[in-house]
């Protein structure tokens, strides 16, 4: 696989000085529907409505999280679809399963920590996605090593809760079922016998030695059944783990939900990549909020990164629905299935160390000034699940 255009091409930085010829287009009224607004400093891409209610979603969507985490009372929001619809948080590390995937299932001091067992649960806990599955397996073998796995046992396992109509999976997205790869009927069989091959391959050793995110990327997409979208979702959350040292800010690949958004956000991309426009939002994240007068509590101080801003992209796509149902995108689905409902069980947050932001969490540090004066209390709330 050559360079992403997220990583080469185009220059990062403003833009050079737009040509007369190009600032003419611009300026030409277009006979779409949905209202165009010409934004020079992204020239020559044409951004929608939808593209300032992006910033606006991604700025609320992130007081909610802290306003909950704080301690404070319902309603978090003003904002009508925010406040009845379920929405993943802005940062993709703070909805409930990466959470549990981060403090759970990664940095367990209970567990083995070399490369080949770290991994190993990884792909294991993110192959079914579930917190209820990994629980289940848990329960019926005591600690979960790669040492201790048996294919027939966690099998058993597995298809007796399938028999008791019990769901292993979640619907966040649809793993293949892998049969034709595999051979084994059931869906859950296939999928541990995928496991078992990337450990016979190596894949821990591999994913330690490579140096950016696209090579992760890239040894696990040349696994059977694993396609772009899931290899982007992996690399991601092994880079968590202590087992790579990738810069989120280096590479991304955009999800159908996120071409989506993208299409949403702007009618004319100006020849820009789907990859180089979410670099693009990465990259003037405080110019943009700026611009609209937005104050962006960040993550305790780390800017939104590429993988936020592709997951941003697939939740203005819902919101947009909704909130501007005259600007279709490509599925044309008009509707917002989930609606939001608290867990009654809170979560205390905390992130990959190497982000060194726990101790300011512990300490009860505010996100920036927008809270300076909030009372700080236990950074507990119910995170929510895309």
């Amino acid at each position: 696989m050559g360079k992403s255009s997220a990583s080469s091409g185009r220059k990062r930085g403003r833009p050079a000085k737009i040509p007369a010829a190009i600032q003419q287009t611009l300026d030409v009224v277009s006979e779409r529907k949905a209202p165009i607004i010409v934004s020079s400093h992204l020239a020559p891409a044409k951004t929608t409505a939808v593209y300032d209610s992006y910033w606006r979603f991604a700025a609320e969507r992130q007081r909610i999280f802290y306003r909950r985490a704080l301690g404070e009372p319902a309603p978090w929001t003003d904002n009508r679809v925010l406040a009845t619809y379920k929405f993943t948080n802005a940062y993709r590390a703070s909805d409930r399963v990466s959470q549990y995937l981060i403090r759970n299932v990664i940095y367990r001091e209970d567990l083995p920590d070399t490369p080949d067992e770290v991994v190993f649960r990884i792909l294991l806990f993110k192959l079914f996605n579930k917190i209820e599955t990994w629980q289940l397996l848990e329960r019926s073998v005591g600690p979960i090593t790669f040492a201790d796995y048996r294919f027939d046992h966690f099998d058993r396992i597995l298809t007796k809760a399938m028999d008791e109509s019990r769901r292993i999976y979640s619907a966040a997205y649809i793993m293949p079922p892998g049969s034709s790869a595999f051979g084994c009927k059931a869906k859950h069989q296939n999928h541990l016998k995928l496991l078992e091959l990337m450990m016979s391959k190596a894949l821990p050793a591999k994913l330690a030695e490579a140096l950016t995110m696209q090579e992760g990327f890239e040894l696990l997409r040349a696994f059977p059944t694993i396609g772009d979208f899931l290899a982007y979702q992996f690399v991601t959350d092994m880079n968590y783990s202590e087992v790579t040292d990738f810069s989120e800010m280096d590479f991304v690949v955009p999800g159908p939900g996120a071409r989506d958004g993208l299409r949403k956000c702007f009618a004319d991309t100006g020849g820009l990549s789907d990859a180089e426009l979410i670099r693009l939002m990465a990259d003037r994240q405080e110019e943009e909020c700026a611009r609209l007068g937005l104050e962006f509590p960040s993550l305790w101080g780390r800017r939104l990164q590429l993988i936020d801003c592709q997951n941003l992209f697939c939740e203005v796509d819902k919101y947009a629905r909704v909130a501007h149902p005259d600007i279709a995108g490509w599925t044309g689905r008009t509707r917002i299935k989930q609606k939001f409902a608290p867990q009654a069980k809170p979560i205390e947050f905390w992130y990959p160390p190497k982000w060194g932001i726990n101790d300011r969490i512990a300490a009860g540090a505010m996100p920036n000034e927008a809270f300076e004066n909030s009372r700080p209390a236990t950074l507990k709330c119910e995170a929510e699940d895309g």
